[in-house]
């Protein structure tokens, strides 16, 4: 069952990239008592998520964080290598937390995955973007269709000031 607006987040462990090293950091740490958008994609590097769902994100950054959200993070089915070198690549860092969700788990839990393996690329995040209060999905924009249509920076921008 797919996770919708007012359900809790379930509790799962990413992975981040410290100044130490790559650690694990909970939902329950992440969106306890903050303001988070959080989008999810397919995968690092992949052409959509690359040229446009990261980059709308990236140019949107202030605007988002002027609403006031806390957070912006970005997960996929990636491993903590794999996002920290795209963080790198795209110049995110220090504006986007880049969270592993490398098994899966989180993709899983929200019944947001989704079956490449016709594609070679096994199961991954389908391309969502949402708006998490203090843990709990205050909005949820799943794309339907390929591309970024409803998940990217402009949606969100429109569902927190009000404008959608």
């Amino acid at each position: 069952m797919t996770i919708k607006p007012g359900d809790r987040l379930p509790a799962i462990d990413f992975t981040v990239t410290t100044a130490e090293g790559p650690q694990k950091m909970s939902t329950d740490v992440l969106f306890s008592g903050r303001k988070v958008v959080l989008f999810g994609l397919p995968g690092a590097f992949t052409p959509t998520c690359n040229m446009n769902h990261l980059p709308s994100f990236l140019l949107a950054h202030d605007d988002i964080k002027a609403q006031g959200v806390d957070t912006i993070a970005c997960t996929a089915v990636n491993d903590i290598h794999v996002m920290k070198a795209w963080g790198k690549a795209t110049e995110s860092d220090g504006k986007i937390l880049m969270l592993a969700d490398g098994n899966g788990e989180f993709a899983k839990a929200t019944g947001l995955e989704f079956d490449l393996t016709v594609a070679g690329m096994g199961h991954r995040s389908k391309r969502y973007s949402m708006i998490v209060e203090n843990g709990v999905v205050k909005t949820l924009n799943i794309e339907t269709e390929k591309g970024v249509n409803v998940s990217g920076a402009e949606t969100i921008m429109q569902q927190l000031t009000g404008k959608a």
